[in-house]
């Protein structure tokens, strides 16, 4: 089985023209990968919950090679990512993609690291400060960072 956790197969092309032109997958390197992360907004968190998987948008910034997010105190992200262990974190997935549905060109990063609940001030602020803004409005209390440990990623384009 392929390290690539998402299939290249099928078409979304509409066009009898674009359907005719081959779909090329281009793996993408970590540096590209990081300032792909760079330029988005919006992703999706992905990890397992008490209720069974979950998959959640939020508003993220890249603060020094981690992903960071801000959420309202009392969602679901603030009791399932916490482990019970003093100073242990949660594993969890971070997606982002531009796709164009018409072509079917675009790309896609994923992102795989630990959740670790920001607490101290000086973290919270310098995130804070970074303009971050949670997705669900709400007050939002509650900071967490994702440290990466693998970036994957791949571009879709017709030749």
């Amino acid at each position: 089985m392929p390290d690539d956790p998402i299939s290249s197969g099928g078409s979304t092309s509409s066009s009898p023209a674009e359907s005719a032109r081959q779909r090329v997958v281009e793996s993408l390197d970590e540096a590209e990968c990081l300032r792909l992360l760079g330029t988005g907004r919006l992703g999706r968190l992905v990890y397992s919950s008490r209720y069974g998987p979950m998959a959640l948008p939020v508003g993220y910034a890249v603060q020094e090679g981690s992903i960071v997010f801000r959420t309202a105190q009392d969602t679901y992200t603030d009791e399932d990512l916490r482990t019970g262990i003093a100073h242990a974190e949660y594993n969890v997935a971070f997606e982002i993609d531009q796709i164009d549905l018409e072509t079917g060109q675009g790309w896609t990063v994923l992102v795989r690291g630990s959740a670790h609940h920001v607490d101290s001030e000086a973290e919270r602020a310098s995130i804070i400060s970074a303009g971050v803004e949670p997705w669900i409005e709400g007050e939002p209390e509650h900071v967490i960072r994702i440290s990466p440990v693998r970036l994957w990623g791949h571009r879709i384009s017709r030749i």
